[in-house]
């Protein structure tokens, strides 16, 4: 009936009727550009001669028996919508692949604030009994505050360290920038961060910070913008430390003035590692440029947060000797960020959202500058206890809050924080406070922006490049007029590296960067993975059924991902009886994610839960001394002994913190605390492989 010839796709019709030959230009494959167009997969098994009737039933469909007397035109129509569909297949599969990358980025991104939100609620109870330090009146706090400033800021090296004292005096070398600022200075500021010259001066870093703060006070608690001077106004979200979207915005929108005025949706800060030179220029066009900048704050703007995220680690980095009075200044700053801004009176714009039981008016009276972070809430005292609940409530669901396609209103349980509000919520919310729609931020989108629920809610994401390059693009709301035209920008950064890759490269270099955070994610879980696969393995050979060892993954990880789907990816099947072989969960190798499985850092290595150790120290050290006290431990452990069985007693806690302390200084620094978590999960992780070998023997 018909043959392939010489193994090319080309079909040779033996019937008699009519054959095609190699040497008919008007018929003929050319093997070259059928392996550029088709799939891989397909157009190599054609090329090689191995297709079987079911490989060729996309080309039979489409050559019948009557139609080998088709004309040119149409043979190359026919031809043209079979690569179509093809190329739709293989689109198809890129989307898919996306889509999950995107899931496992977001699942690990929204577990670490839920990882973050679970610990202070746990150690709420601990800070309700022991003197908060940021509960104190606002006078002790700004008194506090001034005695910084009056301080003398060290000069620092350009790599972060300090200064000979011994060396004679020299001139600094950083940009030497004037208060009150005017435009040169922030043209200095610029071209310093940019092209990564000499560093600021801690000086004029505090100078910046002090007199933000200072301005950042006389502002209510919702901003109050208009278009009446301009004509427009645009909205940035989310710059997670990312300077160089902050200067494309700059570039491409101009710089901030009364006829260019811009609202920066918070979270400046964090996972970037500009977010200081973020930050700073930010406040700095805030006071040059006074009507040209709105600041909102966002849920990272939280010295908690930012002990997980990376933003104090960044400020030790590069200011060594002055970070703990820089940090003192920064958190000053956070205190006294407005929650939100109303545009026009028609748009509400706030980082996270709203809920059912959001109360502008609460909102715009309650004291802001309490809640130096929504981690640690101010507790009362001599007044009713529920009614700063309340409150805080408030301030916790307008930065934490997401949208949601379904109706009501429930706690935002991937987060662990917020609320999940739907479009009747939203509705309920415009009506009630006569806006028109709620622009908002905290939510990583591909495109730079999202709208939902009938277009009332608006997502802007301004960092571009945020889990990898090329993963998503960034985005500026620009509203027009007095009737607030809605104009999206999209960028994206780095557009010189991006544009070398292709849509395939871009996928899978996302990808694999995704499978390594999930694998990260999957160690720091192993000793319960491991139990969970074990209980399962009955007959101890190692290999277990598809569905058991996704029940396992998500049972234990709770990250909601397509585990199914990504089995091929993080395990082997044997072809046999189609079961994996679970211990492959914890292999890294080369093969599999791109990168050699010895890049991880010492650290990440030794501390797997450094994160959440940090975060915990940071607790248990109430005075921030960056030291724990044995007074400090004793009080917080005796606190939490109330929620365990068999509590401590005082000369237990007494040794614990003794051997904690590995310099016998009678003091208890970060990493002793950390060393001494290690070395307890080493002991522990030992004894659990001792007895997995006795009951397997």
């Amino acid at each position: 009936m018909f043959s392939l010839t010489n193994g090319c796709g080309c079909v040779n019709f033996g019937s008699g009727r009519r054959t095609r030959s190699m040497g008919d230009d008007s018929s003929s494959c050319r093997s070259s550009e059928i392996e550029q167009e088709v799939p891989k997969k397909l157009g190599r098994r054609v090329l090689n001669g191995e297709c079987t009737m079911k490989a060729l039933a996309p080309f039979l469909r489409f050559w019948k028996r009557d139609d080998v007397s088709m004309t040119k035109a149409e043979r190359t129509m026919k031809a043209a919508i079979l690569i179509q569909q093809w190329y739709r297949r293989y689109l198809a599969r890129m989307e898919v692949r996306r889509r999950y990358t995107w899931t496992i980025f977001q699942s690990i991104e929204y577990a670490g604030e839920q990882d973050q939100v679970k610990l202070y609620n746990f150690f709420n109870a601990l800070l309700s009994h022991m003197r908060d330090t940021t509960g104190r009146p606002s006078s002790e706090r700004t008194s506090r505050t001034a005695s910084v400033l009056e301080q003398v800021f060290s000069e620092e090296s350009d790599e972060g360290g300090g200064v000979d004292e011994t060396a004679p005096p020299k001139s600094t070398r950083g940009p030497d920038i004037e208060f009150p600022m005017k435009r040169k200075d922030i043209d200095l500021l610029i071209e310093a961060f940019r092209k990564k010259k000499h560093r600021l001066h801690p000086k004029h870093v505090a100078q910046i910070l002090k007199e933000a703060a200072q301005t950042l006070k006389r502002l209510p608690n919702i901003n109050v913008a208009t278009t009446s001077i301009s004509s427009q106004i645009t909205i940035c979200g989310d710059l997670h430390g990312k300077l160089d979207d902050l200067l494309v915005i700059f570039h491409k929108n101009g710089l901030p003035s009364a006829e260019n005025p811009y609202i920066f949706n918070g979270d400046f800060v964090d996972r970037g590692k500009k977010s200081l030179e973020v930050l700073l220029l930010l406040l700095a066009c805030m006071l040059t440029f006074p009507g040209g900048v709105y600041l909102n704050r966002g849920n990272h703007e939280d010295l908690i947060m930012n002990a997980r995220y990376g933003f104090i680690r960044e400020v030790n980095q590069k200011y060594r000797h002055n970070a703990e009075r820089l940090l003192k200044l920064i958190e000053n700053v956070y205190r006294w960020l407005p929650l939100g801004t109303i545009i026009n009176n028609r748009v509400f714009v706030v980082h996270g959202g709203i809920s059912d039981t959001t109360d502008l008016d609460m909102v715009k009276s309650l004291e802001r500058d309490k809640y130096a972070s929504l981690l640690r809430p101010p507790v009362a005292e001599g007044s009713s206890e529920a009614i700063d609940k309340v409150e805080w409530k408030q301030v916790f669901d307008i930065l934490w809050s997401d949208p949601q396609s379904m109706g009501g209103c429930v706690a935002n349980a991937l987060r662990g924080a917020g609320t999940y509000f739907g479009p009747d919520v939203t509705a309920s919310f415009l009506h009630k406070n006569k806006l028109s729609f709620i622009v908002r931020s905290h939510e990583c989108k591909p495109g730079g922006y999202e709208l939902l629920h009938d277009g009332n809610v608006i997502t802007i994401f301004s960092a571009s490049n945020y889990y990898e390059l090329g993963s998503n693009k960034g985005a500026y709301l620009k509203l027009c007029g007095n009737s607030l035209e809605r104009q999206f920008v999209q960028y994206t950064a780095a557009v010189s590296r991006t544009r070398r890759l292709t849509f395939r490269q871009r996928v899978g270099l996302v990808e694999s960067s995704a499978m390594r955070e999930l694998h990260s994610h999957i160690v720091m879980a192993r000793r319960q993975l491991e139990a969970t696969f074990r209980s399962m393995d009955t007959d101890q050979s190692g290999f277990i059924s598809i569905s058991d060892w996704c029940t396992a993954m998500e049972q234990t990880t709770h990250l909601g991902l397509p585990w199914r789907m990504l089995k091929d990816k993080l395990v082997r099947t044997d072809p046999d009886t189609r079961r994996v072989r679970y211990m492959d969960t914890f292999d890294l190798s080369a093969n599999k994610f791109g990168r050699k499985s010895d890049t991880q850092t010492v650290v990440e290595t030794l501390y797997k839960n450094k994160q959440s150790l940090e975060a915990i120290f940071k607790i248990l050290d109430k005075d921030n001394s960056g030291y724990i006290t044995l007074e400090e431990f004793s009080e917080a452990c005796q606190l939490i002994g109330k929620y365990m069985p068999n509590p401590l007693t005082q000369e237990q806690l007494v040794d614990i913190c003794r051997l904690m302390d590995i310099n016998k200084d009678g003091l208890v620094d970060l990493n002793e605390f950390l060393e001494s978590f290690r070395l307890a999960e080493k002991s522990l992780h030992e004894e659990e492989h001792q007895l997995a070998e006795l009951q397997a023997t």
